[in-house]
């Protein structure tokens, strides 16, 4: 450390017998040198500042795509059009005899959603809002236009504990299908339930962005 303040001290004091002996014209082209370095620093601050404040610019722009991204994911697990998994229950009912009719399962439907139900696939067909059973002639059922025969087996994705109660209330689908003569209902709780029915988004006829 010695050596080099030594060093410096002398670099120093050499610069300043330069400029002491230095000429008018000499001293005036020194000036213009350290200018020129000056502005050329002053640039490269800029730049590097721009620099900076492009990449925060864009960490924020990715912070907004992320964000963007995890929505219209979770918007396409509630419409349908995209998988689902996770925790949730499935319910399976055998009807060998044909005795369960169309309004059970709309119950059962209802009583999910409002046990909160994230997300239903019904035998094979993704339950949305507009989802629509009848019952089929000759048995079995139609759901959203496609037959459906038995057994039916809902699986489900939400809090498993609170959608198997909502199942088995009194008076609830459980004891519905009880009464009906050769059916059995059943309904196991899971930690990892995986939806990969899919529905295709819909098309407004009428309805346009506004903006």
């Amino acid at each position: 450390m010695l050596g080099f303040g030594a060093a410096v001290m002398i670099r120093i004091a050499d610069s300043s017998e330069r400029l002491a002996a230095a000429r008018p014209d000499e001293l005036a082209t020194e000036l213009e040198n350290i200018a020129v370095a000056g502005r050329r620093l002053e640039v490269e601050a800029t730049g590097l500042e721009r620099t900076r404040a492009a990449v925060a610019d864009g960490a924020r722009g990715d912070a907004d795509l992320d964000r963007a991204r995890h929505e219209a994911e979770a918007l396409a697990v509630l419409a349908g059009t995209g998988p689902a998994i996770g925790p949730g229950v499935t319910l399976r009912i055998d009807d060998p005899r044909g005795t369960v009719e169309a309004w059970i399962l709309v119950d059962a439907l209802q009583e999910l959603r409002d046990a909160g139900a994230e997300a239903i696939e019904l035998s094979g067909v993704r339950v949305v809002a507009s989802t629509y059973i009848v019952d089929a002639p000759g048995g079995g059922m139609t759901v959203d236009g496609g037959s459906v025969a038995p057994p039916y087996e809902l699986r489900v994705v939400g809090d498993a504990h609170t959608l198997a109660q909502a199942m088995r209330i009194p008076g609830g689908v459980l004891d519905t299908v009880a009464t009906r003569d050769g059916t059995h209902a059943e309904v196991t709780n899971s930690d990892r339930i995986e939806i990969r029915a899919l529905r295709a988004a819909p098309t407004p006829r009428f309805a346009r962005p506004a903006g």
